[in-house]
């Protein structure tokens, strides 16, 4: 039971996910088929419905930006601050040991392998979780890209029109509106966690100052 209870947000994360992906391609590939039978068209399994690039498209979208997301509020909160928030460092405080130059650690054994190497290997795992997560954004943007232009063409065929490239399909303003329309909520909803958590309290979680704190106080 303790691997549950050590384990409890990861999992209930990825029951989450699971079960969201699932009512997104059951109900993608309802309303895929509806507009196919209204073009006369052949309608697909729902396994078939997985390669659309319907599906892929709106997934990859989604993803896009929400890698994106993180690795700004990562990379930014690193060097940027809020004063009164809990996502912030304090701006007048001192850095957190976490900001320690890993150096110092070098031959503790208790330290990460990459810590305890040469310094291409420290300062590259030094920033390696906004190097992941903005590999993941441009991955995600590379498979929206690829996806988009796929589920454009099928429009494109269903009105006699020729089908486009992918850099066609990367200056067209309808794909970057498909980006946009996801990012800026990101943006939107980083700015409100980040101002909201100056005023408010969710008591016992990590990210939220204490009940008592003053508005004031910066940081956890």
């Amino acid at each position: 039971m303790s691997f549950f209870r050590d384990n409890g947000l990861s999992i209930t994360l990825i029951t989450f996910t699971a079960a969201t992906i699932a009512a997104m391609i059951f109900s993608g590939a309802h309303a895929f088929n509806q507009e196919a039978m209204m073009h006369g068209e052949p309608t697909v399994t729902v396994a078939g419905y997985l390669a659309t690039g319907h599906f892929l498209s709106a997934l990859f979208e989604n993803w896009e930006s929400e890698f994106l997301q993180m690795a700004a509020y990562v990379c930014l909160t690193a060097f940027l601050y809020q004063r009164g928030s809990a996502e912030s460092r304090d701006p007048d405080g001192p850095r957190s040991t976490l900001d320690e130059d890993p150096l110092t650690m070098k031959n503790d054994p208790s330290a990460p392998w990459p810590v305890r190497q040469g310094r291409l290997v420290r300062t590259l795992y030094s920033y390696s979780l906004g190097i992941a997560l903005g590999g993941l954004f441009v991955l995600s943007f590379v498979f929206h890209l690829r996806a988009s232009a796929a589920a454009g063409n099928v429009e494109a065929m269903r009105h006699g029109e020729p089908p486009v490239d992918l850099w066609t399909r990367l200056a067209d303003a309808e794909f970057w509106f498909e980006c946009f329309q996801n990012w800026q909520s990101e943006f939107l909803s980083t700015l409100l966690l980040v101002l909201l958590s100056i005023f408010l309290r969710f008591r016992g979680s990590p990210e939220s100052k204490p009940v008592a704190a003053p508005y004031g106080a910066t940081g956890k």
